[in-house]
């Protein structure tokens, strides 16, 4: 199934941020946000976007570090730049994620308003993006959310109650980033959540689902990918 790729801009008040959009071949579809991890809209993330498009949806992947290093791009395949690698580590503590979710609203707000797409725009995320999908479902109008691996959910539990959408996070058991008694926490909070499901991959690293990377599972990434696939066609068609 082919695809048509592009880079375009969206605006907000304040500025203007690029986005790489990837449509599918049958239009109008649903739309969904692809949230970055914090090595920028890379080309894992465009790959990410290009494989959503090709599933048949209309698919944006916005650059959410535009205030801080505009396309900002570190790339994960193979032998990453240590020094990009450092340098997306020190943008990280100064991301604002208040505004966030503005520009994530943005994003979506766009894309329903996209030829090629069909009203319904639900968001997906990884790390960083991650934690901003279970945001999104909190602070934006996003009809499903979907996160990987999401970095410090656990300090913005307090916000489940302002999820009214369908909200699907993938937990890596061995991740470095986020422990074992925040894992917990978020069950604790989430498990009850009439739209909340949580999935646990046991003894996976943080990363599992990025290709190209030393710690991707061959078993568990494909599963995680499917699932999400069948929970945003359930929402979104």
């Amino acid at each position: 199934m082919s695809t048509d790729t592009s880079s375009t801009m969206i605006a907000v008040d304040d500025g203007e941020f690029s986005a790489h959009l990837a449509l599918p071949a049958a239009a109008p579809a649903p739309g969904i946000v692809v949230l970055q991890e914090i090595f920028g809209v890379n080309d894992n993330i465009k790959a990410i976007a290009d494989w959503l498009a090709q599933s048949g949806f209309c698919v944006c992947a916005p650059d959410l570090f535009w205030r801080l290093e505009p396309n900002f791009v570190c790339d994960m395949g193979g032998a990453p730049d240590e020094a990009l690698q450092a340098r997306a580590f020190e943008l990280f503590p100064k991301f604002d994620f208040a505004r966030a979710a503005p520009d994530i609203q943005a994003s979506i707000s766009w894309l329903r308003q996209h030829k090629a797409c069909n009203g319904k725009v639900g968001v997906l995320g990884y790390c960083l993006g991650g934690n901003l999908a279970y945001l999104s479902a909190a602070r934006t109008d996003s009809d499903v959310s979907v996160g990987y691996y999401g970095v410090n959910i656990a300090a913005h539990l307090d916000e489940a109650a302002a999820i009214r959408k369908p909200l699907l996070l993938h937990i890596a058991t061995a991740d470095e980033f986020v422990s074992e008694e925040e894992q917990s926490a978020m069950h604790h909070a989430l498990d009850r959540h009439p739209q909340a499901t949580l999935h646990d991959y046991a003894d996976e690293p943080h990363g599992f689902a990025r290709k190209g990377s030393e710690h991707y599972s061959a078993t568990n990434a494909p599963l995680a990918d499917a699932r999400s696939l069948e929970f945003l066609r359930g929402a979104l068609n």
